[in-house]
């Protein structure tokens, strides 16, 4: 029996949908055409179209717009980022632990640090109800940010990139984890049972001779379904089923499937989901009203731990972790590279905007975060792409990662589709 199609060569619009830039620039239109409609003249319009309801309701699926971009769309999305942790853990920069334990160290501390820094500015400025958002700056964009690296860090060791992926993917990781537990109040562990096996079936399917992608899709789609009718926010779906994907060649394969799969639907995601997920989600109303969306506590907490926390999390973490010089950082990474790596994990965006759409009832805690992340995202992005030109500028020791044996050749970032 023949093996899986394998994905065709690369035409030119697949290339550009495959490189990074292309991304991180469809995200930022996206977001900025919802946010200018959202406060023009005909603001109604927006919410009318994000309000629409689809979906056939015998099913529980009539779902307005704005929610299946989120629920649905996202899922695209993290489903890419399963396939991306798989082959991580099983072939890339997780499956050495000493190789991944600094950049891991780096990405929960650029959690905890943000998430401390909010609630402390909440609780400071006397506003109990918004310590739900505490998890909105934790989270990094991973598009978002390697978009920025890859135009502003050119020059610069790929050994960056992939220090700054791992700390995105386990970031993306622990925040999937946060949503499943903290961000979901009943769960159907019926509906849960039923879930896990359309995963189950999928992954099966993913590791036969027979994995067409048509049959692929049956379990997926009912995989995120009975996630969604289970009270567990339908997105874990996509990671679940990006787990499960064999992340090495199968017998008379030259290439694991995590990788082909990720190639054929990361373009689908970087040029639609996401950039569908940022229009429908970025476009916050704050003209007209009586200031009430800025004035919440929520918009500093947000902006100071994107801002502030991250890369205070990143750098003092790594900078403990290093001390005793059990653990270093990677070849060809010194100190002084992580302070753009900490404001690039600044770049909150989507997932960001999803946690704070999970966190509040109150429409106005909810817009103000919204706005927060979009301004604590932009402040990390451009003085990242900074930082990063003033990096790449400088000189580079032999030793940047001071661990005593000279650095071999690296490769540098460029902007070729990966």
């Amino acid at each position: 029996m023949p093996n899986p199609t394998p994905i065709p060569t690369a035409s030119p619009l697949r290339r550009w949908a495959t490189r990074e830039t292309t991304g991180g620039a469809l995200l930022i239109v996206a977001a900025l055409v919802a946010l200018v409609w959202a406060n023009s003249p005909w603001r109604a319009a927006y919410a009318t179209l994000s309000d629409t309801v689809v979906g056939p309701a015998a099913w529980g699926l009539d779902l307005d717009l704005a929610h299946w971009a989120a629920d649905g769309l996202l899922a695209v999305f993290f489903f890419t980022v399963g396939l991306e942790l798989k082959r991580e853990m099983v072939v890339g920069s997780l499956h050495d632990p000493r190789r991944a334990a600094v950049p891991v160290l780096a990405a929960v501390g650029g959690m905890v640090v943000p998430a401390v820094l909010y609630t402390a500015v909440v609780l400071a400025a006397g506003d109990p109800a918004a310590r739900h958002g505490w998890a909105i700056p934790t989270a990094t964009d991973i598009a978002f940010a390697l978009a920025v690296l890859a135009i502003f860090g050119r020059g610069l060791p790929v050994a960056i990139r992939t220090f700054l992926l791992t700390l995105a993917v386990v970031d993306d990781l622990l925040a999937i984890v946060v949503i499943a537990v903290f961000y979901t109040d009943t769960v159907s562990f019926g509906w849960l049972a039923l879930a896990a096996g359309a995963v189950a079936l999928f992954g099966v399917l993913a590791r036969s001779r027979v994995a067409h992608p048509a049959l692929l899709a049956l379990p997926a789609l009912a995989a995120w379904v009975l996630m969604l009718h289970s009270g567990v926010h339908a997105t874990i779906a996509g990671v679940l089923l990006g787990l499960v994907v064999p992340a090495r060649p199968l017998a008379g394969e030259g290439d694991d499937r995590a990788h082909r799969y990720e190639a054929a639907v990361r373009p689908w995601s970087s040029v639609l989901a996401l950039p569908l997920f940022a229009f429908f989600s970025a476009g916050v109303t704050v003209v007209g009203g009586d200031g009430g969306v800025l004035g919440q506590a929520v918009v500093p907490a947000v902006v100071l731990g994107l801002v502030a926390g991250k890369v205070t999390g990143v750098l003092g973490t790594v900078a403990l972790a290093t001390r005793t010089r059990t653990l270093r950082l990677p070849e060809g990474i010194g100190m002084r590279d992580l302070l753009p790596v900490g404001m690039l994990a600044g770049i909150g965006f989507t997932v960001s905007l999803l946690i704070a759409e999970l966190s509040f009832d109150d429409p106005a805690l909810a817009d103000g975060a919204k706005i927060a992340v979009l301004a604590g995202t932009t402040v990390s992005a451009v003085a990242a792409a900074g930082l990063l030109r003033r990096d790449a500028r400088r000189a580079r020791d032999a030793d940047m990662n001071d661990d005593g044996v000279p650095d071999g050749p690296q490769d540098v970032i460029d902007d070729r589709p990966r």
